[in-house]
């Protein structure tokens, strides 16, 4: 099982650890280290109660100073699916998913703690949106672990903050409650694909942050990803033109040239943030 994690591993990055000894669980990493974003589903419907549980497993990661700040809004009403899935036409994989999950920040219930105390909050500044944001970010990943050890596929739908006033609308979010992401949950239909990713020498530092030779090793990764997954088209060629050697790093500056979100601080200031 160690060499299969280690392959694994190879095939995702472009080279492994020196590790020589199966860890505990070896079988269980490698199944994590190999798995796919689900955008293509079965018609079965996933149970209520897989769900519930997935979602109480999720709940069980750390939360930062056991302030649990991370709601899920496992959206089963039909109207509330529509509109949603109306807000993202582009995205077909939402109404693909048999189940639609929103993940939610959630510094309401902190507040409300010294409210009813009669204290005043007296960290109201950008933090407490920050350890809202990060908490409900490490309940998705830890569902995405557990729907994915439970046979599931998963699609995380970042999209949803395009329209976080519409979702936070419809979803009924109060003051202080704001939407991190979507998640598409179901049965997969097919196995999926890897998505190669960057080396670990870019992204694994030991000791002190280290860019020595990024600009190489990111052509480098480009390369990598052409061979083992190419992009079957070219963000904006009408603007851009079409490259002969379009990779990542061409792909994610030709995405993020068009402002995206940015509404969304004006957002979280209506939802009662403060991001000094």
């Amino acid at each position: 099982m160690l060499d299969r994690l280690l392959g694994v591993l190879k095939a995702r990055f472009g080279s492994a650890p020196a590790l020589t000894e199966a860890p505990k669980n070896v079988e269980v990493l490698a199944d994590m280290a190999d798995r796919r974003v689900m955008r293509r589903y079965t018609d079965k419907p996933v149970d209520p109660a897989l769900l519930d549980t997935l979602c109480a497993v999720a709940l069980s990661a750390p939360s930062k100073s056991d302030l649990q700040q991370a709601d899920i809004v496992i959206v089963s009403g039909k109207a509330e699916r529509e509109k949603i899935e109306a807000l993202l036409p582009d995205n077909p994989w939402v109404k693909a998913a048999p189940a639609l999950l929103v993940f939610c920040g959630n510094n309401r219930r902190h507040r409300l703690l010294f409210e009813w105390r009669g204290q005043p909050f007296v960290n109201d500044y950008l933090d407490p949106f920050f350890n809202a944001a990060v908490d409900a970010g490490i309940v998705l990943a830890t569902f995405v672990a557990a729907a994915d050890r439970a046979g599931l596929g998963t699609c995380p739908i970042s999209a949803i903050r395009n329209h976080a006033q519409q979702v936070s609308e419809i979803l009924g979010l109060p003051d202080h409650v704001f939407p991190v992401a979507g998640l598409g949950v179901g049965w997969p239909s097919f196995a999926g694909v890897m998505t190669p990713r960057l080396g670990l020498d870019v992204s694994i530092h030991h000791g002190r942050y280290d860019e020595t030779g990024l600009k190489d090793k990111i052509a480098a990764y480009d390369r990598r990803r052409e061979s083992a997954q190419p992009y079957k088209t070219q963000r904006y060629t009408d603007r851009f033109g079409t490259s002969p050697d379009y990779g990542w790093s061409e792909d994610k500056a030709r995405q993020y040239s068009v402002p995206e979100r940015a509404d969304f601080g004006a957002f979280v200031r209506r939802k009662g943030f403060r991001l000094d």
